[in-house]
């Protein structure tokens, strides 16, 4: 089993309120507040009963607490039962509890612009004639 110490080597104390710029190289355990921006390729990890106020760019994000901001996550962001989430996202992958909250638009996959169309529609539906829909039933009627 991993150290959770050894992958978030950074802590912010539960009795903790921090404000400003943040960076940090390999991962970070929330357990208190914070507010303003943070920056990292690490990993992230909002614990329960604490709270984010900010724009997050990080690795993979695990959101147990409150966040209010935007979040872009190179990796996954994960929301579990107690999390929180007021913000945009935008994600490589995205899993989330059931009992999580979420308010806002969220986009899922590459960056890269792999899974564009081109400006064509995504539909999965053939090209060519539409497919006719049947008349609806109606009682008493043949």
């Amino acid at each position: 089993m991993a150290d959770p110490n050894n992958d978030y080597p950074t802590v912010i104390g539960p009795d903790a309120s921090f404000k400003g710029e943040l960076k940090f190289q390999k991962g970070m355990r929330l357990l208190g507040k914070f507010e303003g921006e943070i920056d990292s390729k690490g990993d992230l990890l909002i614990a329960e009963g604490a709270s984010l106020s900010g724009d997050v760019k990080a690795g993979t994000v695990k959101i147990d607490g409150v966040m209010t901001g935007n979040l872009e996550a190179t990796g996954k962001v994960k929301l579990s039962a107690s999390a929180h989430l007021e913000g945009d996202m935008r994600t490589a992958r995205l899993e989330v509890a059931d009992g999580a909250m979420f308010s806002g638009h969220v986009v899922v996959g590459a960056k890269d612009g792999a899974s564009k169309t081109n400006g064509q529609s995504a539909s999965s539906a053939p090209k060519g004639k539409p497919t006719p829909t049947p008349e609806p039933a109606v009682a008493g009627k043949r």
